[in-house]
């Protein structure tokens, strides 16, 4: 190999650890997140409060939209990845009003 692809393999393995790394940090913090969305859904059930708060989820939105342009990533992205938690998160929580 030349000093040039050597490198280039470096950095490629750097950057792929970088994101092995990441993709656990994204894991374990969904994990977390959940953890507390499912406390809030027996809140909810036990006070019979209804599963979704759409002034939450739109507030919740446009707060992840405003870091998102922060963060340099695509709001469109940021919003869709949000509501696909929330979709998740109010299945939990209808299956805790169950």
């Amino acid at each position: 190999m030349t000093d040039a692809a050597t490198r280039a393999a470096e950095l490629l393995a750097e950057h792929r650890n970088s994101i092995d790394r990441l993709d656990a940090i994204l894991v374990y913090t969904l994990g977390e997140r959940f953890k507390h969305t499912q406390a809030v859904g027996r809140l909810k059930a036990a006070h019979d409060l209804p599963p979704s708060d759409p002034a939450r989820e739109a507030a919740q939105i446009a707060r992840l939209e405003e870091l998102a342009n922060e963060a340099d990533l695509d709001p469109e992205f940021a919003k869709k990845f949000l509501a696909f938690i929330i979709q998740e998160v109010i299945k939990h929580h209808e299956q805790h009003k169950k």
